[in-house]
């Protein structure tokens, strides 16, 4: 069986992949991983650190050949604001939740929650079905650059009470799982994160 241990950037110059992999954006951040290809061959991908792959990134076989990494669709809501403000403002409750999002001009791509549904639509917006690749954009949290990084062995030393659906450790105690409760501050002090 064919193995990768290293890949290229999505737009590398005088690149012909002879093989594609589809697979969806949370199955795209991937160490060592058997891989089926579309052809219905198989490649064993071996990398040192973990690499958060996007849409057209490329492996490399050992052999010198590539196998193109493509986005596969996905159920998605397609968010629409009245104009340009109104879909920032849209972002922004996205975001204030930390939902994973693909921002772009005229609209926002989300993965399909019926309850996100309802709030934007109750805050003016307009939502429609879709089934598209997702690329949703990295969080502050998860490093700077291309969309390639490692995620083994890092502490980001700060210090909050919500969750980032992400999986490693942080350096510091506390509960993330804060959805549908509240959390008491000292000094009579009171928040509800929704």
């Amino acid at each position: 069986m064919q193995r990768v241990t290293s890949y290229l950037p999505a737009g590398t110059p005088s690149s012909h992949p002879i093989e594609q992999v589809k697979l969806p954006h949370d199955l795209r951040h991937l160490r060592r991983k058997l891989l089926h290809l579309e052809s219905g061959g198989m490649v064993m991908l071996d990398l040192k650190d973990p690499v958060l792959f996007a849409n057209g990134d490329l492996l490399v076989r050992d052999d010198g050949e590539l196998i193109e990494i493509l986005a596969a669709d996905e159920k998605l809501f397609e968010v629409r604001g009245k104009d340009r403000v109104h879909l920032t403002e849209l972002a922004w409750h996205l975001g204030n939740r930390h939902l994973a999002a693909q921002i772009e001009e005229d609209r926002i791509l989300i993965l399909r929650d019926h309850v996100i549904r309802t709030m934007l639509q109750g805050l003016g917006a307009l939502v429609l079905d879709v089934n598209e690749p997702f690329q949703p954009a990295r969080g502050a949290y998860h490093g700077h650059g291309h969309d390639h990084h490692a995620h083994d062995n890092h502490d980001h030393g700060h210090h909050h009470g919500h969750d980032h659906d992400h999986k490693h450790e942080h350096g510091h105690d506390h509960d993330h799982d804060h959805h549908d409760h509240d959390h008491k501050h000292g000094d009579g002090h009171h928040h509800s994160h929704d």
